[in-house]
């Protein structure tokens, strides 16, 4: 079905702690007949990767969720009894995080069905629907997986992130292999000079492993480790290339097609910095391995893929900020011997999401700024989006929820946040991707990997305070991004709230706060709450035996994020290892147990879900009698089981 704006149902289902949410390609029926083939066959390229992610999280899932699913399309016991309902939420947050371990805690979440109820489902398929091994029972079969599923202790945490523990033995993530942190830090430490002013990312792509006591990298490329996916991407790629907007475009895709048959990361480099440059295409994509959240040392890159298409009325507001980039980087309050002298290369846009795929999927991004190399931000710069159909569908899902009301402290707040909320929550993002992390430098002979765990933290910390500072400032009103000189205390108010309160929601009782964007909101808000506690800049109070954040003095705020940007930015660029690990383990990662569990109790009264991802529209190339297509259709009327059944069954390649 075509689904006109009217009638657009964002919201799909809900189960567990996950919202499903569906996102609107406003604009693709205005696209050429070659636009639309563009984005058909980069969206196939993206959807080929899928098991590569699953693997990645863990070297049981692909095994799991290809048991799991063979039970559920084949149980032919009572449907609407309570261990299958419960085995079917378990499956369904297995698709949504790729893998047994939460998207966003990284948590093994255990199931709620008995291991009794899946064994005799087992036992009674066909084997031929199993995915045995060679040679393997099905009682050899259960033997090896149901440990991994049941066991609260057998693989607890995908990425681990306490201090003074061995992050990789006691990480369950696939990324290394009897390899302990030493042994891998030692490894990538021996291959680094410093003298080399353009250095690769080492091991970004590659699982480090060790056999009979030697230690190798497993390259992932076409004739490596996961070359059957990688395969079917290049072939979808190549399809692309042919359809490309411009040459620049076609070279783009044929350096990451070359980068995929040959692993080698200087061409990856090559690519990268072609693809920044590229900014005349109107569709654009990104499809590889990307981010380093998933590995506790920061290094390996999880595969994801986004395509994308230009939002050329919202993109104004990024382009503005992104002409001012020197402004910006001049006057900033960190030291100016950690400043750009010459900003570069910086290039933003509001894009739509057409496609998500991999660590984008179900789960996705707001922001992306990329390459993550920092000698290519610093000489060629960097190009950011901001991707504003999946911003508005969270918006329009979450109207009316109860939210503000509960946990907002008055109507003044409440007044701000209705005005101004949406437009400086969308402007703290293209600062925080655009300008963010573009913004500062390294000093010469700085490792890009000094900060080790503690890197990804800081770098989102150095982010957010980028834009928190500037939100208020003069220029914004000037460059009529902000409408007066009030709308930055809205944002202000929910990034307070959020980092001392209602992030909350997303950890279990007892936990301590382990992922990345999470620690550093608050980092960020713990610190600017004892800073400027002698002032009462921000207060925790207590209304109606319930807690509340009230910021007392707006611009003291503003200041003492400064303060923080100032020192952030030194650690950065100095790599000063003990001073990231004083800060986020003092302020970002022990939770207030009492005050978590009065926020979790009163978010528990809203029966809301914390977290949110997105099921993708489908898109049918439709053919003539000679098989050259003629147009792409856009449907968004498929449900959330429905498409991840598909995915396994057209896109499984691993």
């Amino acid at each position: 079905m075509k689904t006109s704006e009217d009638n657009f149902n964002y919201s799909v289902e809900q189960f567990a702690d996950l919202q499903i949410l569906r996102y609107k390609v406003q604009g693709f029926e205005s696209l050429t007949l070659n636009q639309k083939k563009l984005i058909y066959y980069l969206s196939e390229a993206a959807l080929n990767g899928r098991d590569i992610l699953f693997d990645q999280n863990g070297k049981y899932n692909m095994k799991i969720r290809r048991l799991l699913e063979a039970v559920y399309l084949n149980y032919d016991g009572d449907r609407s009894d309570s261990e299958f309902q419960a085995f079917e939420v378990y499956l369904k947050r297995v698709w949504f995080a790729s893998g047994i371990h939460h998207h966003y805690s990284t948590d093994k979440f255990i199931p709620g069905f008995s291991v009794d109820f899946l064994r005799n489902s087992v036992m009674a398929l066909d084997k031929s629907l199993l995915p045995l091994s060679a040679g393997e029972t099905v009682v050899g079969l259960c033997n090896e997986l149901f440990p991994v599923m049941f066991d609260p202790e057998m693989m607890p945490k995908r990425v681990n992130q306490v201090d003074g523990e061995d992050l990789l033995l006691t990480s369950a993530s696939n990324y290394y292999v009897g390899v302990t942190q030493q042994e891998a830090e030692e490894f990538y430490s021996a291959m680094k000079s410093p003298d080399d002013e353009t250095p690769i990312m080492y091991g970004m792509n590659s699982r480090l492993e060790k056999k009979n006591g030697k230690i190798t990298e497993v390259v992932w490329k076409i004739d490596g480790e996961y070359g059957k996916a990688i395969s079917k991407i290049v072939y979808w790629l190549e399809k692309a290339m042919d359809v490309a907007e411009n040459e620049h475009q076609k070279e783009v895709i044929r350096l990451l097609v070359d980068f995929y048959r040959t692993g080698d990361l200087k061409v990856f480099d090559d690519y990268s910095i072609c693809w920044l440059k590229d900014t005349e295409s109107r569709i654009d994509f990104v499809n590889g391995f990307i981010e380093s959240y998933g590995d506790p040392l920061g290094m390996k890159a999880s595969w994801e893929s986004i395509v994308n298409f230009k939002d050329l009325e919202a993109t104004h507001r990024t382009e503005v900020l992104s002409s001012n980039a020197q402004w910006f980087e001049d006057n900033s309050p960190v030291s100016s011997q950690f400043k750009k002298t010459e900003v570069k290369g910086v290039s933003a846009k509001v894009i739509t999401a057409a496609i998500l795929a991999g660590d984008l999927y179900p789960a996705s991004a707001i922001g992306i700024n990329l390459p993550n190399s920092n000698w290519i931000r610093s000489i060629h710069g960097s190009k950011s989006v901001t991707i504003g159909n999946l911003t508005d569908a969270y918006n329009k899902a979450a109207k009316g929820n109860g939210f503000r009301d509960e946990f907002v402290y008055g109507e003044y707040e409440k007044e701000l946040l209705d005005k101004y909320a949406d437009i400086t929550g969308d402007l703290h993002t293209d600062l925080h991707e655009c300008l963010g992390h573009g913004s500062g430098k390294l000093l010469p002979g700085v490792d890009p990997d000094a900060l080790k765990a503690y890197g990804a933290t800081i770098e989102e910390a150095r982010a957010d305070l980028f834009g928190l500072y500037y939100l208020p400032d003069a220029k914004m009103v000037e460059l009529g991004l902000t409408p007066d000189g009030e709308a930055y205390k809205a944002e202000y108010y929910s990034y307070m709230m959020n980092g001392l309160l209602t992030q909350l929601v997303r950890i279990e009782p007892g936990c301590c706060i382990e992922e990345s964007h999470m620690r550093n909101r608050q980092l960020i808000a713990a610190w600017a709450l004892e800073h400027g506690a002698k002032d009462e800049v921000v207060k925790l109070v207590v209304k109606d035996k319930k807690t509340y954040v009230v910021v007392n003095d707006y611009d003291k705020l503003h200041s003492l994020f400064g303060e923080l940007l100032a020192e952030i930015q030194r650690i950065k660029s100095e790599g000063d290892y003990e001073a990231a690990r004083e800060l986020v383990e003092k302020y970002a990662v022990k939770v207030n147990q009492k005050l978590h569990s009065e926020i979790l109790e009163r978010y528990r009264e809203l029966h809301l879900a914390p977290y949110k991802g997105f099921i993708n529209p489908v898109y049918t190339a439709l053919t003539d009698d000679k098989n050259n297509i003629i147009d792409v259709t856009i449907d968004y009327s498929e449900g959330y089981a429905e498409q991840m059944l598909r995915y396994s069954r057209d896109y499984s390649n691993l």
